[in-house]
Order: C-alpha cells, then structure tokens, then sequence
C-alpha cells in the first residue's frame, strides 16, 4: 500500500488518542514511527503500533504516564519514564540532555521504568537536528547469544548516533547489536524468505536457517561475534545498570507477557555540544570535508557511490514524504488490526 506520510500521521495520532493518549503524545509517538517508516525501516516503524496499544490498553504501559526527573547534577539525569510510551520518555529524556549540554559542553540522561523506544536513531537525529552529537543506546529482554553460548544472553541492545554537518544531511547510524534486529527474523519467516545463516544460533550453539525456532528455541548471533557482544554489555550497563533499572532477564517482553504488566525497558542518552567544545563552523566544516572525502574515495568495480551512514535513509524519507511511504504487506496488516479496532480509515 501506498499512503501519504501526512495521512498516516494522522491516522497514528487518532489511534492514539482514541485510547485516551493525550494529543502531545501521540504526536510525539506518531512523529517517531512515521519517520522510521520514511526512512525504510519498517521494522520499527508504524508495524509497532497495534502492539503498543494492546499494551497501553492492558495498562502495562500507562496512557497517562509522566516522564520525570528522578535526580539530576548539572550535566546528568536519571528520569523515571513512568511506563509512559518509549517515544516520549525518549524526547523527553533526549531535549534535557541538550538542554544540560548546554551548560556543561555534554551531558549523560539515563532513562528507566520507560516502554519500548522503536528506533533509538530518532532520538539521536534529533539532538543532530538542533547542532548536537547524539548518542543512544538501550537494553532489552535477552535475544542474543554470546560466542560460545547456546541461549539468549544480551538483548538485540540498540546502539545509534547521529552527527550533524552543515552542507550534508546529519550522518545517522541506528544498528542493534545483535547481526540484525529480532523483528526482520519475524518479518522474514512471515514472509517465507529465507533466514541467512549468520542470523540466528540454534539451540545447539550453533548457526541455523529455521526462522521458525526464533526466540523460543534459538537466539539472535551477536554482530560481528565478540565486537557486537562487547557493544551490547556497553548499552546494557548505560542504559540499565546506570539508571538503576532492569537488566537482562529483568526486562519484560512487550511483545509476548501479558499487556498488563510493565515491560521495565531502559536507555541511556549522551549528548555533546558542538559549540561548546569545538568551534561549530569549524566543526561543521570538517563534517563536510570529512563526506565529502568519503564521497570522492575510490569506487568499487561496478559501483558508482559510497554513502556515508544514514545517508540512504535521508534519501529515502526526502522521496516518500514527496511520493508517499510504500508499506510492506506486514506493516499493512498490522495497520490494518488497528484500523479494525478503532474505525479508522488509512487512506
């Protein structure tokens, strides 16, 4: 299906409120998952919002949950996301960062008791958005196997940034730790295509193509073996052990506990002022030359392009808020149950 990206928009935040989210947070929620839907990650797009408002309406989320600030030093937080929706603990937990890296050159939010946050890469282009370095990072119920391990250790623990330039749109990385995302094994066995051999470890310890034992009886591979693994502990301690939130096991499933209880995600955000540490101009002048560098390096036979990370899904998102976002059938019929439930009409 293709829909204009004003028209889902709207169709999220109607869904949203129907349910009792304020107008603010639906927005804020809305704006979050069309985006990633523009930029081609359908995965943690729109897909997610029939599973959210299960989990809103069995009140293991709150639709009225208020972030807020649990303590604080001038250039560090912890808040307490109130089990309100990841999309707007984020925001808010992202805008005092920038707000206290203001003052300090860079500062560190540590954000609990929040929801699923979708993609941390929105976060981060956020802060990128408004001249700051963003960084990300979350923790989950585990999914992924460590080297040598035969169950699930980690969770598919995201890991973004986001870098702002001034001629070029900000460079965006927005990766999970694990060798891809839980949600594309799902996609994929929907879908009947093949799973490729480094994406899942079977209950053997060892590589398996079945797309079917995933996440009861096989885990996700750590991306790029030891490297991911020691990437995902680094999210887990900022994103839950600093904050003093759940960790590992402790972390619910939203997708599979009952909607009635907490889900106890977690993430941890850094923030750099350019302006203060760095001369900005400067800055962002060697930002430029740094793509432009990249851009004008030898091709490969055969390829007449090298992209700098994120630069694709600008791309993408510039063309389908021009063209209109061409939805997966998955992602259709996830929006489909919500159109169902509510009487809401995708255009």
């Amino acid at each position: 299906m293709k829909v204009l990206a004003a028209d889902l928009q709207e169709f999220c935040e109607r869904a949203l409120t129907g349910i009792g989210v304020s107008a603010i947070d639906a927005k804020t929620t809305a704006d979050a998952l069309v985006m990633t839907d523009t930029w081609g990650v359908f995965t943690h797009g729109t897909k997610l919002l029939a599973g959210y408002m299960r989990r809103l309406e069995g009140g293991g989320w709150k639709v009225k949950g208020v972030p807020r600030i649990d303590r604080q030093g001038p250039g560090w937080a912890i808040v307490d996301g109130d089990h309100s929706l990841g999309q707007v603990g984020g925001r808010y937990a992202i805008e005092l960062g920038i707000s206290k890296a203001k003052n300090t050159g860079i500062a560190y939010v540590g954000l609990k008791n929040t929801a699923h946050i979708g993609a941390a890469g929105c976060f981060a282009a956020a802060a990128a958005r408004q001249g700051f370095i963003g960084i990300v990072m979350g923790n989950d119920i585990p999914s992924v196997a460590a080297p040598n391990s035969r169950t699930a250790v980690l969770g598919s623990n995201p890991l973004a940034y986001s870098v702002p330039a001034k001629r070029h749109d900000p460079i965006l990385l927005d990766m999970a730790t694990a060798a891809v995302a839980g949600g594309k094994v799902y996609a994929a066995h929907q879908r009947g295509q093949a799973i490729p051999p480094t994406w899942l470890i079977g209950p053997d310890g060892r590589p398996t193509t079945d797309g079917s034992l995933y996440p009861q009886s096989a885990a996700l591979a750590a991306m790029a073996g030891h490297k991911g693994y020691g990437l995902g502990m680094l999210a887990e301690i900022l994103a839950g052990a600093v904050t003093g939130g759940a960790m590992t096991w402790t972390v619910g499933s939203w997708i599979f506990d009952e909607p009635s209880k907490p889900s106890f995600h977690n993430a941890g955000f850094i923030v750099i002022d350019v302006n203060t540490i760095a001369r900005e101009e400067e800055f962002l002048n060697r930002i430029d030359g740094l793509i432009d560098e990249l851009h004008a390096a030898p091709k490969a036979d055969g390829s007449d392009r090298i992209f700098v990370p994120g630069e694709m899904e600008w791309e993408r998102r510039r063309h389908a808020l021009s063209h209109g976002i061409d939805l997966p059938a998955d992602v259709v019929e996830k929006l489909m149950i919500v159109a169902e439930k509510t009487g809401l009409t995708l255009a």
